[in-house]
């Protein structure tokens, strides 16, 4: 028991506080910078759309308002098997559009076959020797396309991730949770891209050297992971970039953020399986970042499970100590709504919310990946 408590606590802490810090410390010593510098080459904005009768008009307008030449822009809009408007506005846009306006292009097809079927066709039509990525619902800063290109500056550079900040919204239960989790993933992200690759991107928002695009099997889940970890494989550098901004709203609560996180989850151990090359540190460049980033948050889940019931039979100090903190966690967020005067408690119960669920989404995502369900592909 011993031995499972201290491998379990000792697995738990390296994941969430340990790779962190040494990432820092990485960062101020042996830093990579980018070679960026502002430049205008020919870009494909790929667009993918499944019903999104309610944003794609806004997203197609942010598109057309971005700081970058409208002669070397190109939005591409494919849409998935759409069944409402969708359509009907990319086509009413296309014919409103003046002639110096960027080309906006539709490219639809039934039924829906999925996103990464999507991409694959939008990049097949695509003729920018730069692609960038976005889903229909976000908002990009003006000048985020020109932020994200002028990294292609750097010949070793061949993906770029913008960052995704969250609206205020005062309708999400969630927002103090999700916000927290974020800035964190934000700030691993960043420091990765400082010493080397980001193991993944920010979906929303990211761009790649077209040459560099390897064609998606239909059911893969995560695009945003495995189109920049094949670029790191084939040895380019995927980094992060603080100033390409994209605007979404947080989740309205955590029964909404699940379905999105265990899609994620069961997406990495799908990866895991179908590409063993991932995980052989001889040919992964980034293999440490991607197997502390990516992987083990896969098995705290596991761990947190194995190191409460090694607490529950261990005798001494220490092991009380943190079974406790374990059943606090546990108990805590169930008073929530009765401890709003005391801030700290309140933060606390916040946080211990969203560290339960997201390992809780975690724990499923391993079984949906082992069961697929038809709405996750």
């Amino acid at each position: 028991m011993k031995l499972l408590f201290w491998f379990s606590l000792i697995f738990i802490v390296y994941t969430y506080l340990g790779y962190p810090l040494i990432l820092f410390i990485w960062s101020r010593l042996f830093p990579k910078g980018v070679n960026k510098k502002y430049i205008e080459p020919f870009v494909s904005v790929v667009v993918t759309a499944y019903n999104e009768e309610k944003n794609i008009k806004g997203r197609v307008e942010n598109l057309l308002s971005q700081d970058y030449p409208h002669d070397k822009l190109e939005i591409i809009v494919v849409s998935d098997g759409s069944t409402n408007g969708t359509n009907d506005l990319i086509n009413q846009l296309h014919n409103e559009l003046q002639p110096t306006t960027c080309n906006l292009q539709l490219i639809t097809y039934t039924p829906r076959k999925g996103k990464p079927h999507a991409l694959n066709l939008g990049v097949q039509e695509a003729k920018g020797e730069i692609l960038v990525f976005t889903d229909a619902r976000q908002q990009f800063e003006k000048n985020a396309i020109r932020e994200l290109i002028a990294n292609f500056s750097d010949p070793k550079v061949g993906c770029v991730s913008g960052e995704l900040v969250f609206y205020e919204d005062s309708d999400s239960s969630i927002k103090t949770e999700m916000g927290t989790y974020w800035n964190y993933e934000k700030w691993i992200r960043k420091k990765e891209g400082e010493v080397g690759s980001v193991a993944g991107a920010t979906g929303s928002i990211y761009a790649i050297r077209k040459e560099l695009y390897r064609p998606l099997p239909d059911d893969i889940l995560l695009d945003d992971v495995l189109i920049p970890m094949n670029i790191v494989l084939a040895g380019y550098r995927t980094v992060f970039d603080s100033k390409a901004l994209a605007y979404d709203r947080v989740s309205k609560d955590m029964a909404q953020e699940k379905g999105r996180k265990i899609r994620t989850l069961a997406g990495n151990w799908q990866l895991i399986a179908r590409y063993r090359t991932l995980l052989n540190p001889f040919k992964n460049p980034i293999f440490f970042q991607y197997i502390s980033h990516k992987v083990l948050r896969l098995l705290v889940p596991f761990c947190l499970i194995g190191l409460f019931v090694a607490a529950l039979f261990l005798r001494g100090v220490f092991y009380h100590l943190v079974l406790m903190t374990l059943i606090l966690g546990i108990i805590l967020p169930y008073f929530e709504g009765n401890i709003t005067r005391l801030s700290i408690l309140e933060k606390m119960s916040k946080l211990s919310r969203a560290f339960l669920s997201l390992n809780y989404f975690a724990f499923l995502g391993f079984f949906y990946f082992l069961k697929p369900r038809k709405n996750l592909w």
